[in-house]
């Protein structure tokens, strides 16, 4: 039976939707049903670091086998992301009897229906069907994209007897044929910023350089939604699935990035807010030159000042503070590692950010509070920023790492202490 698609957008809040494989392909599309508030049930053995993060932060249910025809109770849609072609035509055939719409990642042909190519602008959702051809999707929907991003004023219609060029500022048809991405002489790769999580907060250019890319290089942080507009043939690459130390690990990313790059493909290495803060770009960057490999560094905006500015603070004010201090906190103030001066950070007047100090947050505050910053002083935490999961906390220095830890909030987490908490009085 054969016939074209008929376009839906599905209203997915609080209904069941049940995602089989917990793979790189289901990494890729999670996070678009948790944006439309689906109730997800992941079946799978095993799961990438970024699906496990979702599992562990409670935002799907997580059965942790093979999936079983019960699985299907209640769903409205399934979607299986595994290799093994006669398992997922069992699924589906199960899916088929109990009238289920089912997406295939193995085969199109074989599905009851498809995933489209996807960009968002804001309110606007396009979504493109190119006749089971992904590379025509994705290339029209960039086209699009592109024509969204310029404004209201080049969506108007080309004027009558423009020609088959269009009007100057339009865009031809034959624009959104599929082709090849742009090609090399030799590798490069491009480190990009994310930005703190909510997907429209990366760059222009960082958005562009990874629509080019052939390997993305992704970090735990770095927006689902991003990657839920990546191309099939995009190899994707979880950097925090790497199983080795966090040493050994980023020399494992290091080779990737110069392998893939010295085979001659374009790659992107994904990184959440910006590659230089607290980052590890800089060790990224030197691996590459080291190997002559080019390098684009594409800024992203920091978490450290986004999430505060989510939360309704600014890290700097006038006549409140005119200075801000950035810190990590992965490290606990009494560490023989630790190269923080805290007791010198406790006589500054301004805003300290802390980046990674959730699970110190109670030896740093009593540091701070030793070292002379009033306990008084106020403090917010704000979990997973700029996202819809955002969670925030109010206290003040000497009691916040007991609110945080009676409210449950959890890494990662943006920490801000200074009297610039409130000031603009949300």
């Amino acid at each position: 039976m054969s016939g074209n698609p008929y376009p839906l957008g599905l209203r997915l809040a609080g209904r069941r939707v049940v995602v089989v494989g917990g793979g790189v392909v289901a990494t890729r599309r999670v996070p678009a049903l948790l944006d439309a508030g689906a109730d997800v049930l992941l079946v799978a053995p095993e799961l990438t670091p970024a699906l496990r993060a979702h599992a562990d932060a409670g935002r799907l249910c997580w059965q942790r086998r093979r999936f079983t025809a019960d699985d299907l109770d209640g769903a409205w849609l399934v979607q299986v992301a595994v290799d093994d072609p006669s398992a997922a035509a069992a699924i589906s055939a199960v899916a088929d009897e109990r009238r289920i719409f089912c997406v295939r990642a193995d085969d199109r042909a074989a599905a009851t229906a498809w995933t489209p190519a996807v960009t968002r602008q804001g309110p606007v959702t396009v979504a493109v069907l190119g006749g089971g051809d992904p590379r025509r999707s994705m290339a029209v929907r960039d086209a699009i994209r592109d024509l969204l991003a310029a404004g209201p004023g080049r969506l108007a219609p080309p004027p009558a007897g423009a020609g088959a060029g269009g009007a100057p500022g339009s865009v031809r048809v034959d624009r959104w044929q599929a082709s090849p991405r742009p090609t090399h002489r030799g590798g490069q790769v491009a480190l990009v910023g994310a930005g703190p999580g909510d997907p429209e907060l990366i760059t222009v250019k960082g958005r562009r350089l990874l629509a080019e890319a052939e390997v993305v290089v992704a970090d735990r942080l770095v927006p689902g939604l991003l990657l839920d507009e990546l191309g099939p043939e995009v190899e994707l690459v979880d950097a925090a699935k790497i199983p080795y130390g966090p040493a050994r690990a980023q020399e494992e990313i290091n080779r990737i990035l110069v392998d893939r790059a010295r085979a001659g493909r374009t790659v992107v290495r994904l990184k959440g807010g910006d590659p230089y803060v607290f980052g590890r770009g800089g060790e990224e960057l030197l691996a590459c030159a080291g190997a002559g490999v080019p390098v684009t560094v594409v800024p992203g905006v920091t978490s450290a000042i986004a999430a505060a500015a989510g939360a309704g603070v600014p890290v700097t004010h006038r006549a409140v503070a005119h200075e801000f201090t950035v810190v990590s906190g992965h490290l606990p103030p009494d560490s023989p590692a630790s190269m923080v001066r805290w007791e010198h950070l406790a006589g500054l007047r301004g805003t300290l950010v802390i980046l990674m100090g959730l699970k110190n947050l109670a030896a740093i505050s009593a540091t701070l509070v030793a070292y002379g910053r009033p306990a008084q002083t106020p403090a917010v935490v704000v979990q997973e920023g700029t996202t819809d999961a955002q969670r925030t906390i109010r206290s003040t220095l000497g009691v916040v790492a007991a609110d945080v830890a009676a409210a449950g909030l959890r890494p990662p987490a943006v920490v801000v202490v200074g009297d610039v908490v409130g000031t603009l009085g949300f």
